[in-house]
């Protein structure tokens, strides 16, 4: 691993003892690693030939780690305080530039023409100006995809989009990082998976605002780009709502505190992703609601389950999402569907009377509970779907054994294979359906670890983990890697005072690195773990 700025040294005779000349450029503080052979010249004046002074570059270490690296000869780059600048070929990478600038502690110089020391970020229509295979290569990437060049003591980060310029400047902000410098060449970077996410359950547990904003700007720096927040659950619902206020709880965020939160991931070009979990996981209305509550034959309620055979419980549910939907701007929604009791027991139809009538009423004589359920189901997505937003419920709410399909545009959030009705992803995809990956074996960090679940660590993600991985530790085949867009590190609170939010965020700190590396690029790490680990440390 790298570490210091590239140099270059010339041996000088001084009474019978060889003095080192170091050239340092910029802001150098004399570190020594990487200086090649010397050749009896100095590479301290600018106008030195750097092919004729300077080692090989290496590929930077950061996190996750880059695609690919042109290597170069040259002192590659460093910020230098109050002389360097950030400088933007277009007007809409201001936000990109100011951060960067800040961040490194470099002078914002707007739309201007880029000088010695400088980094200049700008869109271009493929990243570079490269042509034929490279252009091609790159394309895959599309919008995430960026180009970083380090080259004649200048930085430049070009990419066809603004998420791909801002996951540039994430890299470069880790090169340099410690004191290290930028390596000379070029950098072409794209992920692997589209989609990077985090979730985190603050029904159960409520985190404070500034606790789920230093998430974000984790997230944002290892080229995350979701963040799932599950806010309503048995335990409670955690954001302030306008059409049922009678079901918030006392600790919750405010609309205009989730608003503050949109607009930082906005900055870091983090989508966030809602989940409003029905029919079941739904205490928080029920207790304000009783006549909703789903109760089995004998008059027993089912908890957190409303019943789907009342028209009352769509039309609150329905609220809801429509609240939200307008509340969060992004593109996508989770509609939940998991654990609903109703399809745990012996004989739904037995149990569950009203349903099964309901079912019949719905579907004809043959029509069953999995039916009505689905029906629910794709009713919420009919909710939701005018809001333009992509959609996925949890795997085990896509109830088998009934007449009824799922609407063909859900995705599949595959989480566990130990549930009720649970069927293997082979099934899920087979069928067309796209899946994310959260496989409940290595990506679910479960507060008090209750039933068989333990504390996922980084390392296991790290080297045994990967996207194609959907239930337990065996792999699905490769032909369905397209119909996997990625994977999400959830974070559930289920013994929500096992541990405190600080707790929390030192648990997941290497998990979610681990887990944006195998998302990211999809070779076999060349770090070791505890290397990795090291580079975490240094990135930070």
């Amino acid at each position: 691993m790298r570490r210091g700025p590239v140099v270059a040294a010339s041996g000088v005779a001084v009474a019978g003892a060889v003095v080192l000349t170091v050239a340092l450029w910029p802001g150098g503080d004399g570190d020594t690693a990487g200086v090649s052979p010397s050749d009896g010249k100095s590479a301290a004046s600018p106008s030195a030939s750097p092919g004729k002074s300077y080692a090989l570059s290496k590929a930077p270490a950061t996190i996750p780690a880059v695609r690919e690296h042109t290597a170069a000869r040259g002192p590659g780059w460093r910020p230098a305080e109050g002389k360097g600048r950030v400088v933007v070929g277009d007007g809409g990478l201001a936000d990109e530039g100011r951060l960067l600038a800040d961040e490194l502690k470099l002078k914002y110089g707007g739309e201007a023409e880029p000088r010695e020391g400088d980094v200049e970020l700008v869109l271009t229509d493929d990243g570079d100006g490269d042509t034929g295979k490279d252009r091609k290569d790159k394309s895959k990437g599309g919008a995430e995809s960026y180009t970083l060049t380090v080259k004649g003591r200048q930085v430049r980060i070009a990419a066809p989009a603004e998420v791909g310029v801002f996951y540039g400047t994430r890299t470069l902000k880790q090169e340099v990082s410690g004191g290290r410098t930028a390596p000379e060449g070029v950098v072409r970077d794209r992920p692997a998976k589209p989609r990077r996410g985090f979730m985190i359950d603050i029904a159960r547990k409520h985190f404070d605002l500034k606790w789920l904003e230093d998430r974000i700007r984790e997230l944002g720096d290892l080229k995350y780009n979701q963040l799932g927040l599950h806010f309503s659950d048995d335990q409670a619902f955690r954001i302030e709502s306008d059409s049922h206020p009678e079901i918030v709880s006392s600790d919750h965020l405010t609309k205009d505190q989730v608003r503050r939160l949109l607009k930082l991931a906005e900055s870091r070009h983090i989508t966030v992703v809602p989940e409003i979990d029905s029919p079941g996981h739904l205490g928080a209305v029920t207790r304000q609601h009783p006549s909703l509550q789903l109760r089995d034959t004998r008059g027993v309620a089912t908890r957190g389950a409303v019943d789907i055979s009342k028209p009352a419980a769509a039309e609150i549910v329905d609220d809801l999402l429509k609240e939200y939907a307008e509340l969060f701007p992004g593109a996508y929604w989770h509609l939940g569907a998991d654990e609903y009791r109703a399809l745990t027991v012996k004989n739904p139809e037995a149990s569950y009377p009203q349903l099964a009538a309901a079912a019949r009423e719905r579907y004809g004589a043959d029509g069953r509970v999995q039916d009505l359920a689905t029906g629910w189901l794709n009713d919420r997505a009919d909710t939701v779907r005018p809001f333009d937003k992509k959609l996925k419920a949890w795997n085990d709410g896509f109830f088998p054994g009934g007449s009824t399909q799922a609407a063909d545009d859900l995705e599949v959030a595959y989480w566990t294979g130990k549930e009720i009705g649970a069927r293997e992803p082979d099934e899920y995809l087979r069928a067309g359906r796209k899946v994310v990956n959260y496989n409940d074996e290595y990506l679910y960090y479960v507060l008090g670890q209750p039933n068989t679940f333990r504390y996922p660590t980084g390392q296991r993600i790290y080297e045994s983990w990967t996207p194609l991985v959907l239930r337990g530790t065996r792999p699905v085949s490769e032909r369905y890697d397209d119909q996997i867009l990625g994977g999400t590190f959830a974070v559930w609170c289920d013994l929500a005072g096992s541990q405190s939010q600080e707790q929390v965020a030192e648990g997941i700190r290497m998990p979610l690195r681990a887990t944006v590396q195998k998302l990211w690029d999809p070779r076999k790490p060349t770090l070791a773990w505890n290397d990795f680990v090291k580079l975490a440390d240094t990135v930070q």
